[in-house]
């Protein structure tokens, strides 16, 4: 990467995690995916229960390969079949005491934005599992909630519209159509703007793109 690249996204990223910890989040910067997967160890005790939200991020950074091969207890959503096998898991998952996914987008000041279709992945976030760990490429970085929703329905969406076929317009046409179709993907837009237990959201900010 140009050197210049990597000064200026440390230096982004250190505003941002002082923006994290003015509300109440900590926040991480990991120069390189490598340096993120050992933060991570560093993060979880062995033994720990882990289970995550889909995030390609989590794939592309190493840190899936970790959790499931690690000394940890893992909660693997995939192995949910069912409605009735899916509805045991989820109950099963908010109690983990490790939560792993990634942000659909991050302001400059440390909020974190999130669009959700099932809304699995968001409902932990609020609440739940007892700490959420967030890997966050620095293509998420977004100047404000403002910009990070366009951001969200005409990049990160038909990206994963591409990747899950929901039979979407973003995914026919590579752009929202603000759509009420069955498979929807923006059902929800959360924003985290404080968590209110301390040390509970973890941010690790990685000065690469990964995922979407």
């Amino acid at each position: 990467m140009n050197e210049a690249k990597k000064i200026a996204y440390a230096k982004q990223a250190e505003g941002i995690i002082k923006g994290l910890a003015k509300r109440n989040m900590e926040g991480f910067y990991c120069a390189t995916k490598e340096e993120a997967v050992e933060k991570v160890k560093e993060l979880v005790e062995k033994g720990a229960s882990v289970t995550w939200g889909g995030s390609v991020t989590l794939s592309e950074s190493g840190v899936m390969d970790l959790l499931k091969n690690g000394d940890y207890d893992v909660l693997d959503r995939s192995t949910a079949k069912t409605p009735e096998e899916q509805r045991a898991f989820y109950q099963k998952s908010v109690g983990a005491d490790y939560f792993f996914m990634s942000t659909n987008a991050i302001t400059l000041d440390g909020e974190l934005v999130n669009i959700d279709g099932n809304g699995n992945r968001v409902a932990c976030l609020i609440h739940g599992p007892k700490y959420v760990i967030v890997i966050a490429g620095v293509n998420k970085i977004v100047p404000d909630i403002e910009s990070a929703v366009p951001r969200i329905r005409n990049v990160s969406s038909p990206a994963n519209a591409a990747r899950l076929h929901p039979n979407t317009p973003c995914e026919m046409t590579g752009m929202c159509g603000d759509c009420q179709s069955p498979g929807c993907m923006c059902c929800e837009i959360v924003v985290t703007r404080r968590s209110r237990h301390e040390g509970r959201i973890k941010v690790i900010l990685v000065g690469e793109e990964l995922g979407f």
